[in-house]
């Protein structure tokens, strides 16, 4: 199984997408993960782009609106511009946590057959503001929707439930054999995301998310993937705190992700886990 350090463009929003792919692949890393809807370009010409730097695509969207209506909706349209950029995989933001449990079911399920007749690995992304923005709300999709995918994000649960976790250990280990993907960011009980999870303060916080990180690993070797994507995600400010009154970030987003997939390499990879392109 090939595991592939992919590099969000959370940090270069704003910047040309010809500069982030530079920067990217200089940087060593084998895929880039985008948000689709914010990007000028079409989405072959994205995959144009990602292809010529060499690097492929985690496709980003997000489903959104007032209604389940208008996510069911957004998922369909954004979904079918995803499926034109050839990504490797598309992940989502999808429905949202004020809706009903069986609304978000409704979108939940129209996921799944968008993966199953695209043939195209979707991930629903555990976060905030979504139905996957909790431990028991993901189990009791999980158990309704067993073929659900998770792009496992477990900043935003420790964050959440201000725990380390421990006392709902079923829920997680339900959600690391649905896992499909990982965003590689450390969050604590006060907070989605710590400075710096290389920080000594945090060793703590960035031990029990590399446990966790360690297990989707393992499960998804003994499932026969051929591939597991890995996003270190350590977001600009606000997400990454900043001094009061200068507003200076406390560390730079872009050196903390290479720094933590430098981290995470020779930890997470062995001879039987090389990093690398897909044959």
């Amino acid at each position: 199984m090939k595991l592939l350090f992919t590099k969000s463009k959370w940090e270069m929003w704003d910047d040309p997408l010809e500069d982030f792919l530079q920067r990217a692949a200089a940087d060593g890393f084998e895929a880039v993960e985008i948000y689709l809807p914010a990007q000028p370009e079409s989405a072959s010409e994205i995959a144009a782009r990602v292809s010529d730097h060499g690097l492929l695509l985690v496709a980003q969207i997000i489903t959104e609106g007032e209604t389940p209506e208008d996510h069911l909706r957004s998922l369909q349209e954004r979904f079918a511009k995803a499926e034109e950029s050839e990504p490797l995989l598309i992940n989502s933001h999808t429905g949202c946590d004020v809706f009903g449990f069986a609304e978000n079911c409704r979108i939940y399920r129209e996921a799944c057959r968008l993966s199953e007749e695209s043939g195209i690995l979707f991930t629903q992304e555990t976060h905030r503001g979504r139905p996957t923005g909790s431990g028991p709300m993901t189990r009791d999709l999980l158990r309704e929707i067993p073929e659900l995918r998770l792009n496992a994000d477990f900043s935003h649960w420790f964050c959440v439930h201000e725990s380390d976790l421990r006392n709902q250990s079923e829920t997680v280990e339900l959600a690391i054999r649905h896992s499909s993907h990982i965003h590689a960011r450390v969050g604590f009980s006060e907070g989605p995301q710590v400075p710096d999870p290389l920080a000594p303060e945090y060793r703590d916080w960035t031990d029990l998310h590399l446990d966790l990180w360690k297990r989707i690993l393992d499960v998804r070797k003994k499932a026969g993937a051929s591939f597991l994507t890995i996003t270190p995600e350590f977001g600009p400010p606000p997400y990454m705190p900043v001094e009061p009154f200068t507003g200076r970030p406390l560390a730079d987003a872009w050196d903390v992700n290479v720094r933590f997939r430098d981290y995470l390499k020779p930890i997470l990879t062995s001879n039987e886990n090389p990093v690398g392109t897909l044959s």
